[in-house]
Formats: structure tokens, C-alpha cells, sequence
């Protein structure tokens, strides 16, 4: 079945975007009916972190979701196998300048990028122009989809896949090398390298290893988010300034920051953050399992 998606994917990536756009929302508004474990997840998530929304708002976000979801899917095989020139004009690729600048000056980066349904864009812009270093999680029950993801990461240039259970020594070492850091520290990976700090109010376990990194390597910390654009226009990757003041001595403060400066730009696009996540799985002593 993997096999078949992928002779699927790989059919349709000949097409205009707006096309793809298209078909992919579909797909997404299918899986919304159909993708009911993830549907109720993503509820969850939407109902814990914009209680402000009634039923029907959270619904048609909801379901926006879905749509760019389907549409991650289906435009994931630009990356795959789309030309270098047609990515570049798709995916516009804003600070590229004072990412190249740090570079260059030999100053380590690290770079935040979160988990929106654009990430995946920003990590192989980011890779065409940047030998860069990342965190990569294998596939063990679908060796066919892993072994696609792995050469798709690996497409441009000289990158360096690391293993979370491979521990921070990697890490550090790519970063001192002089290789930015595509980091995505904002997903539930159990109590382990773990603080309980907020999110959208609601406590959230959340590693503070952006704040150990950038302490152990000296690295800028610089904010990199991809936006999908509406109607298959393309996608942005936003890299902005350094962080000033970062880090301090207080790592919950640090890691406090980050989830607050991530709760800002999620409400900026609520549409395209990862909420079939369990975001919310591990929780303090005494709180129930929330899914």
C-alpha cells in the first residue's frame, strides 16, 4: 500500500501547485471524515487551547486543519523529486541573508522551527542553500515510507540526519562545526530532559533542550517558520532575528519563552500547527490523561 501511495505522490507532483492545492485539501477534507482517532485528538488539542472558540468555530478550524494536512501530503513530493528551480520558486525563503551572515562569521545557529505543516518546505529550502544539521526520527514500522523520508532529507547538499536516542553529543558537535541547527523541540516526548511549562495555558511537557544547547555550544537562537500560503501560492520561510537575552540562567524561564513565542505565531496560522500531536499526553502528577 506504502508503494502505491508513493507511485501516487510521485504521479501527481507533475502538476501546477494551484492543482495540487486543490486535490490536497480534498484529501484533507476526506480524512477529516474518515481519520477519526487523529480527528478526535486534534479536537482535543483545539478545545484545551482556544476555549475561547465555540463548537462550530473550532469545527471549521478544524477542519482547515485536515485541508492542510491533505495538502502536506500531496506536496510533499515536490520535495521529493521536484526540480531545484521549481522549489525556489515555490518556496520564497525570507533572512536568508542573516542566516548566511552568522554562517560565515562562524557564529553557531541554531534554528526553532516548530512543527507547522510547512516545516518539511522550510527543511529542504533551508538544506539547498545550507549544509545544515536536523533530528530525524525513524520509521521502524514502514521501512518502504522511511527509506523515502530519509533520501527525500537528504536530497540537497551534505546534511547530517541525527537519532534522538542518540543523546546531545552529535548535536553539539554539529553545531560547533558551524552548521545551523534545524531544531524542533516543541512536540510531547515524555517526562525525560522534560519541565512542565505553558502552553496556549495549559501545562505542557516540554524539553528545554533549546536552552541547554544554545548554553553547551554558544549558538544563536534563531526563529524559522514556514508559512503555507492560500491557494497554492507557494510557502515563505520566515528565519528572524536572533533571540537577544537567550539563554539565561533560568532554563524554566528559557523554555517558557519559547512556548510563549510559539503560542504567538500559532495564532497567527492555527490552521497549520500539528495538532493530531498529543501534545498534551504526559501530565503532572495528579491530571488526568486528557485523549
Amino acid at each position: 500500500m506504502t508503494r502505491v501511495t508513493i507511485f501516487i505522490i510521485w504521479l501527481i507532483h507533475w502538476l501546477p501547485l494551484p492543482m495540487l492545492a486543490l486535490l490536497g485539501r480534498f484529501l484533507g477534507t476526506l480524512c477529516y471524515f474518515l481519520v477519526l482517532p487523529r480527528k478526535r485528538i486534534a479536537a482535543k488539542n483545539l478545545k484545551l487551547c482556544f476555549p475561547e472558540l465555540d463548537d462550530r468555530a473550532r469545527r471549521r478550524l478544524l477542519r482547515r486543519h485536515f485541508q492542510a494536512l491533505g495538502r502536506s501530503m500531496f506536496e510533499r513530493g515536490l520535495l521529493w523529486w521536484a526540480s531545484p528551480e521549481r522549489l525556489r520558486r515555490i518556496i520564497r525563503f525570507e533572512g536568508e541573508e542573516r542566516l548566511r551572515a552568522l554562517v560565515q562569521a562562524g557564529t553557531p545557529v541554531i534554528l526553532l522551527a516548530p512543527h507547522f505543516t510547512g516545516l518539511d518546505m522550510g527543511g529542504a529550502r533551508t538544506a539547498m542553500s545550507f549544509d545544515a544539521a536536523s533530528m530525524y526520527s525513524r520509521q521502524k514500522s514502514d521501512p518502504v515510507l522511511d527509506d523515502r523520508l530519509y533520501r527525500g532529507r537528504q536530497r540537497f547538499g551534505d546534511q547530517i540526519l541525527l537519532s534522538r536516542k542518540d543523546g546531545v553529543r552529535g548535536v553539539v558537535k554539529a553545531i560547533k562545526s558551524g552548521r545551523p541547527f534545524y531544531y524542533l523541540p516543541d512536540m510531547d516526548f515524555g517526562r525525560k530532559d522534560a519541565i512542565f511549562v505553558p502552553f496556549f495555558g495549559v501545562e505542557a511537557a516540554t524539553v528545554t533542550g533549546l536552552s541547554r544547547l544554545a548554553r553547551l555550544t554558544g549558538a544563536k537562537v534563531l526563529p524559522s517558520v514556514t508559512r503555507m500560503l492560500p491557494g497554492g501560492a507557494g510557502y515563505v520561510l520566515e528565519v528572524g532575528e536572533a533571540w537577544e537575552n537567550f539563554p539565561t540562567d533560568d532554563v524554566e524561564a528559557d523554555t517558557r519563552r519559547m512556548n510563549a513565542w510559539l503560542e504567538g505565531v500559532v495564532r497567527t496560522m492555527p490552521e497549520q500547527y500539528y495538532w493530531v500531536h498529543r501534545r498534551f499526553k504526559t501530565r503532572p502528577a495528579g491530571q488526568t490523561y486528557p485523549y
